[in-house]
């Protein structure tokens, strides 16, 4: 791959994961990139590293550049391995450079790397004279870990947020604007399965930002693609993401063990479809929760479905609700309905825990024994569409 330049004397240095496909529970089947970007000016300096296995990559990239050794700074913007892995080896590499990064980030790259560096420890309004350009720090804790932080170059109006703003997507171009629309599915994905629980904290970080009024041309996140057309746009989609903006759309995430269920969540989505609300229905033995979390993102209502095993919730949804409740999806309608053989007990499980998490529970639900019949299904059919008035508003 030639050497991808962003601005003059500012390049990517990073590594391409094209096989990795589970990041910790997220489904990642486009694979991800660990993006590492180095500054030549008086002073050099590398921000963030890579994965450690991943090292190699990165330093072959710097060394087309200049000779690795004459780095004078790295910064760390967070300590994940994904981000922090190459930290020693770059450290044993160049020579112990000065490793910048907040307080947080200090006490964590000493506990996650087993050493210690020379600290220059930032925190927010700091800066770092470069010689001819000059960077600045944000501190951003829990954007997504304590330690978070962001770097702004400010002669070059680049902001690298680190997490922030990225997407899990292996590409052998670097710029959102080369690969087409797609990448506002990535970004979406993966804000809903790492950034939506931090929703208050990102709006008020994104609010700090702006009144600091520090123009960005271009955000150089630490996986995926960079953005450089519009930058504006990803913020604003954070924005709205952050504030629970949605469709008006209704997905059914459900299970089934002989057909019951699925015949119930099928006439439902007829129900839903007659209201005229867009809908789809997601099998969750067939779809992966992090997909599920991503459709979730824009929809107004959420339909759960179960048959009942041993008088509670089929264990595909006991996994999904435990998945779920730690992104904090609120601003959302849940609606309940279950098939069973004798006493039932999905529903009675799957409302105790959303209830318990403070999610809003409509509280109508429908319930099958064994098959369900053509009455039955009529009354699924009308379920759904009652649940859509409910979330419509009518």
């Amino acid at each position: 791959m030639k050497t991808v330049e962003l601005k003059k004397g500012i390049y990517w240095v990073g590594a391409i994961d094209w096989n990795v496909r589970d990041f910790h529970g997220y489904s990642t089947p486009f694979g991800t990139t660990y993006n590492a970007y180095l500054i030549v000016d008086e002073k050099t300096v590398l921000v963030d590293t890579v994965k450690a296995p991943f090292f190699s990559e990165m330093l072959g990239r710097i060394s087309e550049i200049i000779d690795p050794s004459k780095i004078d700074y790295v910064i760390a913007n967070h300590v994940e391995v994904d981000h922090s892995g190459s930290l020693p080896p770059v450290v044993e590499k160049i020579g112990n450079p000065t490793v910048i990064t907040s307080e947080r980030g200090a006490k964590g790259l000493e506990k996650y790397c087993q050493r210690s560096f020379q600290f220059k420890i930032v925190k927010t309004g700091d800066t770092l004279s470069l010689g001819r350009r000059s960077m600045a720090f944000v501190e951003a804790p829990m954007l997504h870990w304590p330690d978070s932080m962001f770097t702004y170059l400010k002669e070059d109006h680049i902001l690298m947020p680190n997490d922030a703003f990225g997407q899990h997507i292996a590409s052998s171009q670097r710029y959102e604007d080369e690969v087409g629309g797609e990448v506002m599915q990535h970004a979406s994905k993966y804000f809903a399965n790492i950034l939506w629980p931090l929703a208050p904290l990102i709006l008020k970080k994104i609010d700090e930002v702006v009144k600091m009024g520090i123009p960005i041309d271009m955000i150089a996140p630490s996986h995926g693609l960079i953005w450089r057309r519009d930058p504006g746009r990803i913020v604003q989609a954070y924005v709205d993401w952050s504030q629970g903006k949605a469709r008006d759309k209704i997905i059914i995430i459900y299970d089934t063990m002989w057909g019951s269920t699925e015949g119930m969540a099928k006439a439902i989505l007829r129900g839903l479809t007659e209201e005229g609300i867009e809908t789809k229905l997601l099998l969750l033995k067939a779809t992966h929760r992090s997909d599920i979390l991503e459709e979730m993102l824009e929809a107004k209502g959420i339909l759960f479905g179960s048959p009942t095993l041993n008088n509670g919730m089929f264990p595909t949804l006991g996994d999904f609700l435990t998945y779920m409740k730690g992104l904090k999806p609120m601003g959302k309608v849940f609606g309940l309905f279950e098939s069973y053989g004798w006493g039932g007990g999905a529903v009675k499980e799957m409302r105790k825990t959303l209830e318990e998490n403070k999610f809003e529970v409509w509280d109508k639900e429908c319930r099958v024994q064994y098959l369900p019949d053509s009455s039955e299904l009529k009354n699924a059919f009308q379920f759904g569409r009652d649940f859509a008035k409910r979330v419509l508003g009518k």
